[in-house]
């Protein structure tokens, strides 16, 4: 019997987490669950999880771990998940970190947990973030520095026009990242005490840091 494997990856915003995650998932043939995707299903559907997390939004409030958990639980119950699951955007927190583990126990005790994190600067995240152009007619993503387009603010692909995000702007970056390093960056420290967390460098080609993620599973 195959033992479920349930994989976290954790990061900055900008880091590379949903490249990785994505390949990783495939290689691996388990889903890779997104709680933004789980969000937009449930209110689409408008399930009971879907109408309880509505309530919290539409009052401009965070919806509760407890509901995020539902959400999740749910998901992973499903056939698709038997051999385990990669989570992309949660645990958030400390105390979704602690319910996550809870949850494990209970429903998951031999599933095999890995958690990466991956290592970029702030400088560095702003750097490909707000270097991020956008086409207007296909969406394809070129980046200023990294990929520039062989006609200023053209798509190489179609020649539609370019743009940047609003939430690509190096201001926005930078407050996501302030987010980030007052609430997730301590989801780091708490699996590095529980023995569990592996880092990579995540400055390095996504080529190289996808092989040492395989490497260490």
């Amino acid at each position: 019997m195959i033992m479920a494997i349930v994989i976290i990856i954790l990061g900055a915003p900008g880091a590379g987490k949903g490249t990785q995650a994505t390949q990783l998932a495939a290689v691996r043939a388990i889903p890779h669950i997104s709680t933004g995707d789980l969000f937009r299903e449930n209110l689409k559907s408008a399930t009971p999880i879907g109408i309880k997390a509505k309530e919290f939004m539409d009052a401009g409030r965070l919806v509760p771990d407890e509901i995020v958990l539902d959400m999740l639980s749910e998901r992973v119950a499903l056939d698709d998940c038997r051999d385990g699951y990669l989570l992309d955007g949660f645990p958030r927190t400390v105390p979704q970190a602690e319910a996550l583990d809870a949850r494990l126990a209970r429903a998951e005790p031999a599933a095999q947990l890995h958690v990466f994190n991956l290592e970029v600067s702030d400088e560095t995240i702003v750097q490909r973030i707000a270097g991020r152009r956008i086409c207007k007619s296909c969406g394809k993503i070129q980046h200023v520095v990294l990929s520039p387009p062989q006609v200023a603010g053209k798509c190489d692909d179609c020649g539609g026009e370019l743009y940047q995000r609003k939430d690509d702007a190096p201001e926005v970056v930078e407050q996501r990242l302030r987010v980030y390093h007052e609430q997730t960056e301590p989801v780091v420290a708490y699996y590095e005490n529980k023995g569990v967390l592996k880092s990579l460098d995540g400055e390095r080609d996504p080529e190289t840091v996808f092989a040492q993620l395989e490497g260490l599973i």
